[in-house]
């Protein structure tokens, strides 16, 4: 699906998503990645039957507001010791599919909230 972006100069926005990628900025992701207004990295997990509290620590470095982390093409929730490491950051998170994690951080980053977005592609 394409997203239309409205506004958002110099920060990144999702700008549409399918099976098997994101696409940033209209440049295409087909791993895992990080997303805040100011940056994309590469996410270097396993997937999500792999993760664990450190997947997350890089991103509770950032201080967002909240993380939005979307588990893929189907709602799935970590085990609560996942969202530990960030609300010690003060950090809340949201848990959706990738798709709605793309079109709630764009909202948000539109808000000017201080938000990331951790996108699981598979």
């Amino acid at each position: 699906m394409k997203l239309h972006l409205t506004s958002g100069a110099g920060q990144n926005l999702f700008s549409g998503y399918g099976a098997g990628y994101v696409t940033v900025n209209h440049v295409r992701y087909g791993k895992n990645v990080v997303v805040s207004p100011q940056g994309v990295a590469e996410w270097r997990v396993g997937g999500f039957e792999a993760l664990v509290a450190d997947d997350f620590g890089f991103i509770a470095e950032l201080r967002p507001e909240i993380v939005l982390f979307g588990t893929g093409a189907t709602q799935r929730f970590p085990p609560p010791e996942l969202a530990r490491a960030l609300a010690a950051a003060g950090s809340g998170l949201e848990v959706m599919d990738s798709p709605a994690a793309c079109r709630t951080y764009n909202i948000l980053v539109a808000e000017g909230r201080k938000v990331v977005a951790a996108i699981l592609i598979a």
